[in-house]
């Protein structure tokens, strides 16, 4: 009697802790658009961090100057960290700043052409 209440203590442990990393993490759409078309983005919270991560299909778009670029859920848009790095390393995750209060899309953003190169949206927007 002793195992069986163990065992159910124990499962029900297993299933709200995997229930809560689940709620902690969001996959948008597929990106759209005219030159980043490929791969997704992976919202995650993290010691209370809002972290961005590409898929690793994703194909950096091949223009001057790729920024990482969020879009609130009242349509403002958080121009962040440039996408490629020194080295032609691409900066893949992001932690998002406190002041963006939730997300609706991610867009990959050319600072240089002030351009949408295309986004991926999260179904809900994410906090």
């Amino acid at each position: 009697m002793i195992h069986k209440t163990l065992l159910a203590s124990l499962t029900a442990l297993v299933i709200a802790a995997t229930s809560s990393l689940a709620q902690d993490s969001h996959k948008s759409g597929p990106f759209q658009g005219a030159k980043a078309n490929k791969g997704f983005v992976t919202h995650t919270t993290q010691n209370g961090k809002s972290t961005l991560t590409l898929s690793d299909d994703f194909v950096p778009p091949q223009t001057p100057d790729p920024h990482w670029q969020v879009v609130d859920s009242n349509g403002k848009t958080y121009l962040l960290d440039r996408l490629m790095i020194k080295g032609d390393k691409m900066n893949k995750s992001i932690v998002v700043p406190d002041y963006v209060k939730d997300i609706a899309k991610v867009q990959m953003w050319c600072a240089f052409a002030e351009t949408n190169l295309g986004e991926a949206a999260f179904e809900h927007p994410v906090k």
